[in-house]
């Protein structure tokens, strides 16, 4: 996929950080020494520049973008750049960071997903003082991830058991219409599944070609 991400703070630099192996990736800061987050191993490309403005976008190739994730910590400024993207560019996938839990319905009008750090945040740690055996160790580390199938029709009919990949991959949820089940290694799938799963990042790859994931 070809991907923009505005915004170099933190969550904009880890997240490119996280795409590039995979992915053609541009990220787009007004600041010239935030670009350097990324650090010196980051093999895409970075510009300076103020991404409200058309030209800057245009700069960075939006016009044949996958998706555009807008993390600045401006929800307003995220909120425009987010609806030119979408209304504008026709950019298909588009993620914006808000801050304001009261504005995350803007964005959703405007076909933009948000994404708000203060619930996620908010949750993990009330779970962390509520819940005696919980742990977020899969949401702090950099070794794991969880990784979501949305295109489940290849896999009708096969079983938790099959899908697993021991030591690299597990499957933790399927989602079934609206409801979360917690499957047992012999549950089969059915189309229209929303499989989530653990995966070990150094195994990312592996499991992706495996699992036919593009």
């Amino acid at each position: 996929m070809y991907i923009i991400i505005v915004g170099c703070g933190k969550i904009g630099s880890y997240l490119a950080n996280l795409l590039q192996d995979d992915h053609n990736v541009v990220v787009i800061d007004r600041e010239a020494a935030n670009l350097s987050k990324v650090g010196d191993n980051f093999n895409g490309f970075s510009i300076v520049g103020d991404a409200l403005d058309m030209d800057v976008l245009k700069e960075a190739g939006i016009e044949k973008a996958d998706a555009v994730a807008v993390t600045t910590s401006n929800d307003n400024t995220n909120i425009v750049i987010a609806q030119i993207s979408k209304k504008v560019f026709n950019v298909p996938k588009v993620v914006a960071r808000v801050s304001d839990i009261g504005k995350a319905e803007v964005y959703r009008n405007l076909g933009v997903d948000p994404v708000n750090s203060t619930s996620i945040f908010a949750t993990l740690l009330r779970e962390k003082i509520i819940e005696r055996n919980f742990t977020t160790y899969m949401f702090e580390s950099n070794k794991v991830s969880l990784l979501e199938i949305k295109d489940t029709g290849g896999y009708s009919g096969k079983t938790v058991k099959e899908l697993n990949m021991p030591g690299e991959f597990q499957v933790v949820t399927v989602v079934r219409g609206q409801e979360p089940v917690i499957p047992e290694e012999k549950t089969a799938f059915e189309k229209g599944d929303i499989i989530v799963g653990v995966v070990k990042l150094s195994s990312l790859k592996k499991v992706k070609k495996v699992l036919k994931i593009s």
